[in-house]
């Protein structure tokens, strides 16, 4: 067991050295050099504050808060998205018709839908999940249809050859396993815009809680060493998240495809 905790230590030295270099940067900076713990407060304000938020407890239900709006969202956006992009992938009319609403939504800012959001659903969690879901859609839609788009031909013939000839059997067996690394990366992309659109959604009044909201509120109190907890919270949220959907995805979905690229 020791043997294994020090190899795990040198296999994340570099790591490690390297945020402990720019933690050291960041300090000297904000106490020798800026010395104003309002354009740059030091890294040990920061942690103080942090032990201060925690000690409280509100912080951890502004994070409760943030990952339920995310769920909201990305549930939506994986229910509508998915089977809409298999749909136009698979069927020429589907896309034909749905092609030119997608193209004339997709390039409106998701921020821009806020307003919206607040009529339609008040300063409630939905719409919070609703900003998130607009962001997070468009991408999961175009990935999905373009991994369909480039499902081999061959394969589909070979299929149906063999007697898979309904359209769902082969959408199931053929079609979603082929397109499966299109789909993941699209919802991955879609994660991140999602994640974004998130903060954006809390800071500007979609919402009365979460850590978004949290950020904006002590900016106005003039409070930036909580602001860079609050950033910093977001950054290492959006971390986890991402690689568990990593780890989640290689793991289970795509482990046929280990060993496809260096």
């Amino acid at each position: 067991m020791k043997s294994s905790f020090i190899k795990i230590i040198k296999e994340n030295s570099i790591e490690a050295l390297s945020l402990i270099i720019i933690v050291l940067i960041w300090q000297l900076v904000a106490d020798r050099i800026v010395q104003n713990n309002f354009l740059l407060p030091s890294f040990y304000d920061v942690i103080t504050s942090f032990f201060a938020l925690v000690k409280n407890g509100l912080v951890f239900m502004d994070i409760f808060i943030s990952l339920l709006h995310f769920s909201l969202g990305i549930t939506a956006a994986l229910i509508i998205g998915i089977p809409l992009g298999i749909s136009m992938g698979w069927f020429k009319k589907v896309n034909r018709a749905v092609d030119p609403v997608i193209e004339i939504l997709r390039p409106i800012p998701p921020l821009a839908w806020i307003p919206f959001a607040i009529v339609w659903f008040g300063l409630t969690h939905q719409a919070a999940g609703f900003v998130v879901f607009v962001g997070m859609v468009f991408p999961i839609v175009i990935n999905t249809y373009t991994g369909f788009k480039n499902v081999p031909k061959v394969n589909v013939e070979a299929a149906k050859v063999l007697g898979c000839t309904q359209n769902v059997k082969l959408i199931r067996f053929i079609a979603i396993p082929s397109a499966m690394p299109s789909i993941a990366a699209g919802i991955r992309i879609a994660m991140g815009v999602g994640w974004m659109c998130l903060v954006a959604a809390e800071m500007f009044g979609a919402s009365e809680r979460g850590l978004g909201y949290q950020l904006w509120f002590n900016y106005y109190l003039h409070r930036m060493n909580f602001v860079v907890v609050y950033m910093l919270l977001l950054g290492f949220l959006g971390l986890f998240i991402d690689h568990f959907f990593r780890y989640y995805v290689d793991a289970k979905l795509l482990k046929w495809t280990a060993g496809t690229v260096v």
